[in-house]
This record gives C-alpha cells, structure tokens and sequence, in this order.
C-alpha cells in the first residue's frame, strides 16, 4: 500500500511539473510578442503623453521634467485646433458610414457566392487594391478628379459643364472620395467571415414561415453580421481620424484635421511639445469614440457586438 501511496504521489508532482513547464511555455510564446509591444508602442505612447505636459521648448525633443498644462490651455483656446479635432471626428464618421453603404452589399454578394472559382476571383479583385501603395492610388484619383482631370474633360467634351470645372477636389468632398477609397477594403474583408458564418437554416427557416427577402434579411443577416459592421466600422474610423496623406494631398491644406496640425507644429516649426500635446488629444479622442460607437453598436446589437 505504501507504493501505490508514493507512486501517486509521485504522478501528482509529475502532473504538477508539466502544468508549470507547460505554463510556461505559453509564456514563452507570449513574451515576444509583448516585448516588442512594450517597445513599440507602451513606451512611446507614455513618452509622448510625458512631452505634452512638458515645458514649451523650441526644438527639444527630449523630456525636461517640467510639467505644465500651457499647451493643453492653448489647444482648447484656440478654434483652429478644437474645431480640426471635431472636424477629424465628423470626417471619421462619415467616411465609415459611406464604406459601410458600399462595402456591404459588395461583400453580401461575394460571401454567397457559392462557385469557388468566381469566389477567389472577387476576393482578387477586392485585394488588388490593397497592393498598391496608398500615395500611388491618391494620384491616380488625382488625374481622375482634377480640374483638368478625365472627369471635368468629360463633362466639358459632352457640353455638360463650362469652363469653370467642378469642384472634385481640395476640398471636403476630395478627402471623404480619397478616404472611402483607400479604407474600403478593409470594410469588405470585415464582414465577409461573419455574413459567411451565418447559418443558412436560419434564413431558409424564416423563409419557410412567409418572410420576404428584405424581411430576412433585415430581421436575420442585418442583425447577425452585426460583430462584422462593428469590426469593420472602427477600423475604418480608426484610420480615417489618424490620416495625413489623404488630406494633404485630396484636400489641399484646405481641409485641416489634427494630423495636420500635427506636422506642421513638429516638422515646419519644432515645437514638439505642443504637438505631442495634439497626438495625444487625438489618442484620446480616437479612444473615447471608439468607446461610445462600441457601447451603443452592442446596445443595438443585443449583445453580439
């Protein structure tokens, strides 16, 4: 009996080495991935949130220990700078919801279409304009849009515009076409996975007791493709409120947001406080939208968001 006692014994404190090897090989796995996020991103946030509140210094770029409010004063007193950051919130928004109206029924289509072939063929089309780099792809809108662009030359050619061209670009209309443009892709690839997921019972189900296909789909794959609308909508958001080349270059300097401002307070004129001061407002912001479209999107949801 004492064996049997020390040979269980024994396997427990076997079991028990292996769960801790085991324990710690997933820690293994992990840390990697969070020394690289300790790096990259935790250390360079707390350090641009310690420059905000540091003492205004032309051209310091280091922390001096000097913690001050004068440039958070200075944002929220000024309407250049509050105004661009309801401006970059409004601009987000609209961008999302413009990308969501397209990208939906795009990837609705793609995700029911059952033929492999014609399926693979899609996702290409959709990923063939993620290869391109973004500048290349705003300078194509360029020539497209322009005031001497393929559109205006159009028009003019048919009689349907005088010599004044239309207003396509350096202005608001320039930056939502070039941001829906870039952030598009993202939106369909969101919710292709979910609207695939959904199980077609459920549909054939509602169908079977007199639904139309509107009311299905309203009452059934709207709802359940929620978590994709979600996903998909604040990653748009996400980009389109941090963006810089799509507004400088489609909107002209016309159309200031906060990641304007931001280069021009560090690049054209050095003052790195008062510009770390804008990034993190704009963190903030980022954050705190994110934050309030979430909590009433899973209200809306019923919880699956």
């Amino acid at each position: 009996m004492s064996v049997a006692v020390e040979s269980a014994g024994y396997g427990y404190i076997g079991r028990s080495m292996r769960s801790l090897l085991g324990g710690k090989r997933v820690w293994m796995l992990v840390l990697p991935a969070f020394v690289f996020f300790l790096i990259f991103f935790i250390i360079p946030v707390a350090s641009l949130f310690l420059i905000s509140l540091d003492k205004p210094t032309l051209g310091t770029v280091d922390v001096q220990w000097q913690f001050t409010l004068k440039n958070f004063i200075r944002f929220f007193s000024r309407a250049l700078y509050y105004e661009a950051a309801i401006r970059s919130i409004g601009l987000a928004a609209l961008v999302s919801a413009c990308t969501l109206a397209l990208g939906y029924p795009l990837a609705y289509f793609i995700a029911k279409t059952k033929n492999p072939g014609r399926n693979t063929f899609y996702m290409i089309l959709v990923l063939c304009a993620m290869q391109l780099d973004m500048v290349i792809r705003l300078f194509g809108l360029m020539v497209l849009m322009g005031d001497n662009g393929l559109i205006n030359g159009i028009l003019r050619a048919v009689g349907a515009i005088g010599d004044k061209p239309l207003g396509l670009m350096y202005n608001y209309f320039g930056v939502v076409v070039g941001l829906v443009q870039f952030t598009l892709p993202f939106m369909v690839l969101s919710l292709i996975g979910i609207i695939r997921g959904i199980n077609p019972s459920l549909e054939e189900a509602a169908r079977s007791l007199g639904g139309s296909r509107w009311t299905v789909f309203w009452k059934i794959t709207f709802p359940l493709s929620m978590p994709g609308i979600l996903a998909g909508t604040l990653l748009v958001f996400a980009i389109s409120i941090s963006s810089y080349v799509v507004p400088a270059l489609m909107g002209g300097w016309t159309v200031v947001v906060m990641p304007i401002h931001i280069f021009q307070q560090i690049n054209e004129m050095g003052k790195w406080q008062f510009g770390a001061t804008i990034a993190v407002i704009l963190f903030i912001t980022s954050l705190v939208a994110v934050y309030i479209y979430q909590f009433f999107a899973a209200r809306t949801a019923g919880g699956r968001a």
